[in-house]
């Protein structure tokens, strides 16, 4: 099982990417958050979000 390190958006990115390409589309989502909420521009991260279509699944508290 491979090992990952996130530590910027473009790697929950690519995560997010591989998640939607072997049909994981909720961890996609929850992925593709974690990388809009690393990345400064707004319009970005909006269009992050566009691209994992969902519901989000996150509990904020």
């Amino acid at each position: 099982m491979p090992h990952y390190a996130y530590d910027t958006a473009a790697d929950y990115l690519d995560a997010a990417r591989e998640m939607d390409d072997t049909g994981r589309p909720t961890l996609a989502r929850l992925l593709a958050e974690e990388a809009a909420d690393r990345i400064a521009d707004p319009e970005r991260a909006a269009r992050i979000l566009r691209d994992y279509s969902g519901p989000s699944l996150r509990q904020e508290g």
